[in-house]
């Protein structure tokens, strides 16, 4: 059944106290992600906004091979950064599993991880098993396998459970591939952001092109507008909000409208 899909806001010490629009500052609290709650359609796919003020703790995640039913891949569309706003992902140099548990032990892993400075637009697939981090600054889109296993190799000396047993079992101590991996999106466009293996994301500007929609066929889709206002079974749909649709041909896509629509490879 489409429609618009409920948002659970999560304050975090590392949020923010002011959102960017088209989100509005509650007094009081500092948001750090807004959660759309998957739908019984597409219990696969997650998708949320994260805010950060602070650096967020450097962690991994299991592939589905290693945790079946709890692998997550996960990608980030960088919505709004401050100046000197960057991402940590993978290494400058490989990294054993030895070497990476004494770095995380001493904090060293912060200055081991690559830091890439991001902007607007700029789009990063993150792979299980990449040792990665947000930083502060930073508001993102992020689409990812629904799944809340997370392995947190350090936290900057907050008192929170590290999971370096677990963590050393599954992370790569590899270079992160951005050749292969990063993106620059334009603000309007139609671009495919990913196809597979997990899932597949399109930003598409005005109704999607026939190479676009043969992908996504008659099978359930979020719809995460950015521009515009869309319309899925007759309901609109703005920024800042999320959908789920029956299908394609019941989404309303507006000339100069800009969204994200995303859907599992395999329903």
């Amino acid at each position: 059944m489409s429609g618009i899909l409920p948002v659970r806001q999560m304050e975090k010490p590392w949020g923010k106290d002011d959102l960017p629009a088209p989100f509005t500052t509650v007094p009081g609290r500092r948001i750090g992600e807004i959660w759309f709650e998957p739908p019984p359609e597409l219990p696969q796919l997650l998708v949320k906004y994260i805010f950060t003020s602070e650096a967020l703790s450097v962690q991994v995640h299991p592939s589905e091979a290693q945790r079946p039913g709890h692998g997550k891949e996960e990608c980030w569309l960088i919505v709004d950064a401050e100046p000197g706003a960057k991402l940590g992902i993978g290494f400058g140099a490989p990294l054993d599993a030895d070497a990476m548990r004494k770095a995380a032990i001493d904090g060293s892993i912060e200055h081991l991880l690559t830091w890439h400075s991001v902007a607007p637009g700029d789009f990063f697939y993150v792979p299980a098993n990449t040792v990665h981090a947000i930083g502060a600054g930073v508001s993102l889109i992020e689409v990812q396998q629904n799944s809340d296993v997370t392995y947190r190799l350090y936290d900057y000396g907050r008192p929170r459970e590290l999971h370096l047993a677990e963590g050393m079992a599954v992370a790569r101590g590899e270079p992160y591939d951005r050749a292969r991996w990063h993106a620059a999106v334009p603000r309007e466009g139609t671009v495919t952001l990913c196809d597979g293996p997990w899932f597949r994301l399109d930003q598409v500007a005005g109704p999607p092109p026939e190479t676009v929609a043969a992908r996504y066929g008659d099978a359930p889709l979020l719809v995460i507008p950015r521009e515009g206002v869309f319309h899925v079974n007759g309901a609109p749909v703005r920024a800042g909000q999320c959908a789920v649709a029956d299908d394609l041909p019941g989404v309303d896509f507006p000339r100069y409208g800009v969204a994200l629509i995303a859907q599992p490879c395999a329903i």
